[in-house]
């Protein structure tokens, strides 16, 4: 069953760590990617996370922000990372090595204010990062079941549509044994004006291959086709995301509408073509939404 691509889900959660606020937004995207917006307190859960959401979501543009607000009175620490202050101050011995003399050096202030030399380290991180955790996969599955719903408001408008495209492939069909009766009404009209004496063999065969030209038995089959697999893919369990399936089943029925245009001579049955034209345009809109 097909689900949709766009979606918003915002959870919040608190304790004694403080106050977290998890909000998703999903929009549509070829691939999956996901971008990420974490307080310091919450980086280290980045990764996890991101693997989290592979698991979860096939495609979309997924944006997830993280706010935090510590409780009041919490006690704080200053951390030192020893080994990244080794690391930056190696660093800055190189690029002082090779400055001009007369060039203003750095101060500890300066080494200390490097991102990730000083860590703030408060009571309860672990309970922090358990709590985010959570938050994120209970607001993850809010996104899906908002996702699923809306994928489940495309079925219904693709069925429509596949009702409406399908009731046009039988008027044309329908209509076809009458559009080859009056091909053959007209040929022998003018034949009559010309007062023409003609070979019938040879009249027959050309006939027939002008029939040939026009019959559009083959697109009228292979309309009816996609139409049944688009229904397979968004009514069906598969699991699989069908978005990009059904994204070239549009091509392939927009196709077969050109060519049943090109071959038409018949108003009714270009009229025909010309509406399923603007019902297949409005499939692949909804499609474009499909995970």
């Amino acid at each position: 069953m097909i689900a949709s691509m766009t979606g918003f889900a915002r959870r919040e959660a608190s304790g004694p760590w403080g106050a977290l606020v998890c909000e998703l937004r999903s929009v549509n995207h070829r691939f999956l990617e996901t971008g990420f917006r974490l307080p310091e307190e919450l980086r280290s859960l980045e990764h996890e996370l991101r693997q989290a959401f592979a698991r979860e979501l096939k495609r979309g543009k997924v944006d997830c922000t993280f706010s935090y607000r510590p409780a009041q009175g919490a006690e704080r620490a200053l951390e030192l990372d020893a080994d990244a202050l080794q690391r930056l101050l190696a660093r800055v011995r190189e690029v002082s090595a090779e400055m001009p003399p007369g060039i203003a050096r750095l101060s500890p202030l300066d080494v200390l204010r490097w991102p990730g030399v000083i860590r703030n380290v408060g009571a309860g991180t672990e309970e922090l990062l358990a709590a985010a955790r959570e938050l994120a996969a209970s607001t993850l599955a809010d996104l899906a079941a908002t996702r699923t719903r809306e994928g489940a408001r495309l079925r219904e408008l693709l069925e429509q549509r596949c009702a409406a495209l399908g009731s046009l492939v039988e008027q044309v069909r329908t209509r076809m044994p009458d559009v080859r009766v009056r091909v053959r009404s007209r040929l022998d009209e003018r034949l009559a004006e010309l007062q023409a004496n003609v070979d019938h063999d040879r009249l027959e065969q050309e006939l027939a291959l002008l029939l040939q030209r026009l019959d559009v038995d083959e697109e009228l089959d292979r309309l009816t086709a996609h139409i049944d697999e688009i229904r397979r893919v968004a009514i069906g369990n598969d699991a699989a995301p069908g978005g990009r399936r059904l994204d070239f089943l549009m091509q392939e029925l927009n196709r077969e509408a050109n060519t049943l245009s090109s071959k038409s001579q018949d108003l009714e049955t270009t009229r025909a073509a010309v509406d399923m034209k603007v019902i297949i345009e409005q499939m692949r809109e909804q499609v474009q939404n499909v995970e």
